[in-house]
């Protein structure tokens, strides 16, 4: 069996890490906290090309610091505080003692997805990554979940595709034939959206109610 799951704001909180290190970022400098939350705003959440939002940064803020150092920042520096949940870690194991084959799939560089998984231990849990600038591909192309499939020599039918992005994860695994869980962080389903197979709070919510349906 085949669970695919995506890694920024699913099986790690994104959202909260680049938050603190905004906080930490905009008070380094000398600015009051609520330009914090403009930057937060301009991020996207991490859809924001890095160079395009280093330039916003350089005009707003008004800084004298080199656009590739201040691009190296928003990469990496958030990194360092992110963690992997004590339930998420529980999850993926109990999914692996089901019998599941689990592949991390997600957008991004090489070495900032790569940062991500080394310093969280993420690679523990999981039998697969595939990045998508290594695979010159991104969700939600179904290349890129066929590549996974192949990397651990399975199939895509009747496996589960996890994740946050309800484009990106839920319908690039609708496209491809699997079953999805959404992890909705909070939020409400997008209206216009295909409704996934499942939903929960958290990453490891949906995979130990993936496990459940299955035994």
């Amino acid at each position: 069996m085949l669970l695919l799951v995506d890694l920024d704001n699913t099986l790690i909180d994104r959202a909260w890490a680049f938050n603190s290190w905004a906080a930490n970022f905009v008070w380094s400098i000398g600015l009051p906290a609520p330009e914090a939350e403009w930057l937060i705003e301009a991020d996207r959440d991490g859809y924001e090309p890095r160079d395009s939002l280093a330039r916003q940064i350089k005009s707003r803020f008004e800084i004298d610091m080199a656009l590739e150092i201040l691009v190296d920042k928003l990469l990496y520096e958030h990194v360092d505080a992110m963690t992997l949940g004590t339930s998420t870690k529980h999850a993926l194991a109990n999914a692996r003692d089901a019998g599941f084959k689990i592949a991390i799939v997600t957008n991004g560089t090489v070495s900032q997805q790569t940062l991500k998984l080394q310093k969280t231990g993420l690679g523990a849990y999981v039998d697969a990554v595939v990045i998508s600038e290594a695979e010159n591909v991104k969700k939600p192309d179904p290349a890129i979940f066929r590549i996974a499939a192949r990397q651990l020599d399975t199939e895509l039918d009747g496996g589960w595709m996890v994740g946050d992005h309800p484009t990106a994860d839920i319908a690039g695994g609708q496209a491809v034939g699997q079953e999805t869980g959404w992890v909705s962080r909070g939020m409400a389903w997008p209206a216009e959206a295909v409704v996934p197979t499942l939903s929960a709070g958290t990453a490891a919510k949906v995979v130990e109610e993936v496990v459940r349906r299955l035994q």
